[in-house]
């Protein structure tokens, strides 16, 4: 089991997904559902790519650069899968106040719809080259952090 200690590699893998998290929210914002308010959305995405990089990435170092780069390409997957799943959410506990549903299962599958129809907005050619891109540094910074801060 990986320790759960802080340690100079997990805080930097903190910084670097909160940026590279509100990096990826600005490019996906002109793809917004047009109904959809920008509102918090960059600094939430922001503190959630900073705790995904300090559970997810700040346990994968130690392993080069190259595994580093792929480590932070999956943590920014599972960045933008949360991300998606807590703004469906949200939709969803906005459209069951307003009585939307006709019951739980109902509300449920419709956080996964709202996470399909927000997920198309992901497939541009520049919210794909920040998540990449971005992922690949966030990852490599990290793994730069556990070979200095031991």
């Amino acid at each position: 089991m990986a320790t759960q200690m802080p340690t100079g590699a997990k805080a930097m893998a903190a910084i670097t997904f909160a940026v590279a998290g509100w990096m990826t929210a600005n490019a996906y914002v002109p793809n917004m559902p047009e109904a959809q308010s920008v509102a918090l959305f960059r600094e939430i995405v922001a503190v959630l790519g900073g705790v995904v990089g300090w559970r997810v990435m700040g346990n994968s170092v130690g392993k080069g650069y190259v595994a580093a780069a792929g480590s932070g390409w999956k943590t920014m997957i599972v960045l933008v899968f949360f991300a998606l799943l807590l703004f469906s959410t949200y939709e969803m506990l906005q459209e069951s106040v307003r009585m939307r549903y006709e019951g739980a299962g109902e509300a449920i599958i419709d956080v996964f719809q709202q996470m399909w129809k927000r997920s198309e907005g992901l497939l541009s050619t520049t919210v794909i080259a920040v998540m990449a891109i971005g992922g690949a540094i966030a990852g490599i910074l990290t793994e730069n952090a556990n070979r200095r801060w031991r």
